[in-house]
């Protein structure tokens, strides 16, 4: 009898979402299920003949990741919704499987013909207006972090916010603006505070003595986004 393997993973053009392994492992003992049981189910219910109780035993430790197809069939077998098997999603992909929506309800929803949003999401580059980014946000639960990021703004807003935190703080405030809609008065503090922050930053390390000054600014700034989003309470 020939074994059947598992598809070679070149064959899904999508990388694999994140995923959230120690919650695969409670929802699996939360059913009273073994890993064979969960093997069992993707081999007959789900179309999946290669899964054996060491791969899903795999998923579980982190030592293989699910791909698209198998993280649906997955989350069916544990009873629960794609996205309670992923982690936090980054891409615009990763959030419309954790929402367990297909690419035709994304597009039809957001006023996009379908052809057009796989491309956004092939190359992470959104095109759309207003209304169109409000109605994904909507659908998909996106925060304000979540929206700047699936729709590519992520990389230029870094560069702005790298530009504030290090020199004038208040000629960023119109093109940061352009980037994040939200209050001025909340942006402003914002930018003023990533100023300071970094500048007591550098000060401190000097204090100290442990690193360079331009070694610590490097890890303030490779993390400016974060900083952002957390001087905003927006995550």
């Amino acid at each position: 009898m020939w074994a059947v393997r598992r598809p070679s993973a070149a064959g899904d053009r999508h990388p694999p979402p994140p995923f959230n392994a120690p919650a695969a492992r409670r929802l699996r003992t939360g059913l009273g299920m073994g890993p064979e049981q969960v093997a069992h189910a993707l081999r007959v219910s789900y179309g999946l003949p290669y899964v054996t109780s060491a791969l899903v035993d795999a998923w579980e430790r982190r030592s293989a990741v699910p791909s698209h197809t198998e993280l649906a069939a997955l989350a069916c077998a544990l009873w629960c919704s794609p996205g309670d098997l992923i982690g936090r999603p980054r891409t615009l992909r990763e959030h419309r499987v954790a929402r367990g929506l297909s690419p035709e309800e994304v597009a039809r929803t957001v006023g996009h013909e379908l052809h057009a949003y796989l491309r956004m999401e092939e190359t992470g580059r959104w095109r759309g207006t207003d209304r169109q980014v409000a109605a994904l946000a909507r659908l998909l639960a996106l925060s304000l972090a979540d929206v700047v990021t699936v729709t590519g703004r992520e990389d230029k807003l870094a560069e702005l916010l790298r530009g504030a935190a290090t020199t004038r703080w208040g000629a960023y405030v119109r093109p940061v603006a352009r980037l994040v809609p939200m209050d001025r008065r909340s942006l402003e503090a914002a930018l003023h505070q990533l100023h300071q922050d970094y500048r007591a930053h550098m000060a401190a390390t000097l204090n100290w003595g442990s690193s360079g000054p331009d070694e610590a600014g490097d890890e303030y700034l490779d993390r400016i986004v974060d900083h952002f989003w957390t001087a905003t309470e927006v995550l």
